[in-house]
């Protein structure tokens, strides 16, 4: 973090309560209530797309509870994100796999970032063939909407399966709590809501994870300076349901900055900014569309790191 970075820092401390995301995640909260319950009986298509972009703006909103907002007590901004509408990620999960990813020295790497997509050449060369065929259509911004959702839920469920039978005493806590959260969920979509339960998991559920692989799709790419990994999406009709973190670079920089001074931050330093992840910047995402809708961006294997096991053996 820069010195910039760290008078933000500096900046946060001195906050109290950032009563703008108070508001949005009431909003978001009585959205879902609205559009479940009264929307979807008079207008059930629109009704499920807007629980999807809702779902989004959930999830947005977790990743800001995670780094610290609204408010300094993480408790509190937990309790905030306990009811799970998009179903499947326990925030506890997501907090530790996502803080982990924060180590923007590691950025990419198939071990020490969980939220790569790469995977080292020992794995792949593990892996059947129709798997391989899978990751490389989850490579194509068009296979990352429709795979990811089910390959990142079963890829999660799996690896936390295994470390509840291996005793793992964290990943249990976040279960416990993501499914206390998710049972008073589940309550209100099967008691209250219009749309039935197996619909919303087919679309609400689906597209929500969906419309946010629009935004993680590109975030990263394999750089050797760490500072030209991550990505600028200068301008785009889902920023707001992102929470601006389109302008990726500078969430990095800054992690702990609210998301409404994303924006602000950007426009202030757009040159710097630029110049700091050496031009990986596009205007839009219908740029990424253009490209790679149904190219893959990158090759599945990691270009420099973790060629072997005995590379792996070597983890930091």
């Amino acid at each position: 973090m820069d010195s910039k970075g760290l008078g933000e820092e500096t900046a946060r401390a001195k906050r109290g309560v950032e009563w703008i995301t108070v508001a949005l995640m009431a909003a978001t909260y009585l959205s879902w209530l609205i559009i479940g319950i009264w929307l979807y009986p008079v207008a059930p298509v629109l009704a499920l797309i807007a629980l999807g972009f809702t779902v989004a703006l959930h999830s947005s909103l977790i990743h800001e509870a995670i780094h610290g907002h609204p408010t300094r007590d993480a408790a509190i901004n937990e309790a905030l994100m306990a009811l799970p509408i998009g179903l499947v990620w326990p925030y506890r999960r997501y907090k530790w796999m996502h803080m982990r990813h924060h180590f923007d020295e590691r950025l990419t790497d198939p071990f020490d970032d969980p939220e790569s997509y790469y995977k080292a050449a020992f794995q792949h060369e593990k892996l059947p063939g129709w798997f391989k065929s899978a990751l490389r259509i989850n490579n194509t911004l068009l296979g990352r909407m429709i795979l990811n959702p089910l390959i990142g839920s079963i890829g999660l469920i799996l690896m936390d399966g295994r470390a509840v039978l291996a005793g793992d005493r964290e990943v249990i806590d976040a279960w416990v709590r993501h499914l206390a959260g998710l049972v008073v969920v589940l309550f209100v979509i099967t008691m209250f809501f219009a749309a039935p339960l197996w619909l919303y998991l087919l679309v609400p559920a689906w597209l929500g994870q969906s419309i946010i692989a629009v935004r993680t799709y590109a975030e990263h790419q394999w750089a050797e300076s760490p500072d030209g990994r991550t990505i600028i999406v200068e301008r785009s009709p889902l920023a707001f349901f992102f929470l601006y973190n389109n302008l990726h670079v500078v969430h990095h920089a800054l992690p702990t900055a609210a998301w409404y001074t994303l924006p602000g931050h950007y426009r202030a330093r757009r040159a710097e900014w630029i110049a700091k992840n050496g031009g990986y910047v596009f205007p839009n995402y219908t740029a990424l569309m253009r490209q790679w809708l149904l190219t893959p961006k990158e090759p599945v294997i990691h270009p420099a790191l973790r060629r072997s096991e005995d590379d792996a053996a070597l983890r930091p």
